[in-house]
């Protein structure tokens, strides 16, 4: 692959990541659930879907 077919790539998959993550998050907000979010994968937190939107 060149570098702009890699460059090409890796937006369009960061594209559908960030597509995915929205559409999991209304669904979740939209049941009233929470998601389980850490920054140092040690601690977690319980996050209401609803507040990440």
């Amino acid at each position: 692959m060149s570098d702009k077919e890699v460059k090409d790539f890796s937006e369009k998959l960061k594209k559908g990541l960030e597509l995915a993550e929205k559409k999991m998050l209304e669904e979740k907000a939209l049941h009233n659930e929470d998601i389980i979010v850490s920054s140092d994968g040690k601690t977690f937190q319980r996050i209401p879907a609803k507040q990440l939107i």
